[in-house]
């Protein structure tokens, strides 16, 4: 806490996997077949029951002595023996929020799929199910072992409503907080969120206190976007930079989508929060939501109990880190609302604050009232997650 007794929580850090994250507790048939690391032309992938998932990238830029590295050096050629151990050993973790002076911290995949999209890839859904249920049960020993201090968000089979229902309710009962989605199911054969369909899936979590989380990137969709937004020509960091910059707007597309499939009307206590997004784009995208479906759909409009732009207080959640250089944070907080922002570190990623998060920030929030203040550093946090 801050010396005037604020809760400092954390609402978007990262794990760097454990190349056996599953390989280690997977039952000796499947040990062959679950996610395990490969050596191949080279370098280490991911492999997933005979498929290549992707690079296994130490995924992040905090090296092994605390220091900053550039994002292509990082992301593209390090690997996990070259980043702080505390992107992926718990109790080291545990220490780099003491020494960050964070009191709890929300954790999210970083390799196997911001949303854990990758881990569905494959044809055999019994095997996809494992897999989840593997992830999530050591996430949740990882809460427990914490004391509620490492909060990982554990994943939903995207692929199947029905399954998504039942380990909703199965995480609740081991003590979780929330769950973490893809954004686009329908990239793995189920329907689109906006289908009434899911309709038990929300009515699930509305029930259990489960806040649904979108990160950014978190969907093969996003993710393709991704590697499309920069033009070839410019160097790799710049990809990389206007790659990030534009990742962040992507989730307007997310919660556009949701204000407007009326999932809020029909499950009013659901708790969505979109993740790593920021929060300067949220005014501009919930007028123009207004002033579109006034000009472009009024029938559809007239369905909605509310105007698209109300949704956002009663229901939504984004997460404050970088933003507002320009001390324009109490404008900015006037229109969103300050129940409705989360405080976040980005830890270990190339946009984190380290290793001085509360310092880095503490002009720009010493413009908010000390009320407002409390509630984005942890307060609201404390109240989402039950702590």
């Amino acid at each position: 806490m801050l010396k005037d007794g604020t809760l400092i929580i954390d609402a978007d850090s990262h794990w760097t996997e454990p190349h056996d994250l599953f390989t280690r507790v997977a039952p000796a048939k499947y040990k062959d077949r679950v996610p395990r690391v490969e050596i191949i032309d080279g370098g280490p992938k991911w492999v997933f029951d005979g498929h290549e998932m992707g690079i296994a990238t130490a995924a992040g830029v905090i090296g092994r002595d605390g220091k900053k590295a550039s994002a292509d050096l990082a992301l593209n050629h390090w690997t996990i023996d070259m980043i702080h151990v505390g992107a992926y050993d718990p109790k080291v973790r545990v220490q780099v929020l003491d020494e960050c002076g964070i009191d709890a911290q929300v954790i999210f995949p970083s390799t196997i799929g911001l949303g854990g999209q990758d881990l569905g890839g494959v044809e055999d859904q019994a095997l996809c199910q494992l897999v989840i249920e593997l992830y999530n049960d050591q996430m949740a020993e990882i809460q427990a072992d914490s004391n509620n201090r490492l909060l990982p968000m554990p994943l939903m089979p995207a692929w199947d409503v029905d399954a998504c229902v039942a380990e909703a309710k199965r995480v609740s009962g081991l003590g979780m907080r929330g769950v973490n989605m893809t954004s686009d199911p329908q990239d793995l054969g189920a329907p689109d969120l906006a289908n009434r369909a899911w309709d038990p899936f929300w009515a699930t979590l509305a029930e259990l206190e489960l806040p649904v989380h979108f990160h950014i990137g978190a969907s093969v969709t996003a993710m393709s976007f991704y590697s499309n937004y920069p033009w070839a020509s410019h160097p790799m960091n710049t990809q990389l930079a206007i790659g990030g910059t534009l990742l962040f707007i992507g989730n307007a597309r997310v919660v556009s989508n949701a204000i407007l499939s009326g999932m809020f009307d029909r499950h009013p206590d659901l708790k969505m929060v979109s993740v790593e997004s920021g929060v300067g784009w949220i005014p501009f995208i919930l007028e123009t939501l207004d002033y579109e479906m006034t000009e472009n759909a009024p029938d559809e409009l007239a369905k909605l109990k509310r105007m698209p732009s109300e949704y956002f207080r009663s229901n939504i959640f984004a997460t404050f880190w970088f933003e507002n250089n320009r001390n324009k944070l109490p404008e900015l907080i006037e229109v969103v609302g300050e129940d409705n922002i989360l405080f976040e570190t980005d830890f270990p990623h190339p946009t984190c604050l380290y290793p001085n998060p509360l310092q880095t920030v503490e002009a720009k929030m010493a413009t908010l009232s000390p009320n407002a203040r409390k509630k984005i550093y942890g307060e609201n946090a404390r109240k989402l997650y039950r702590l």
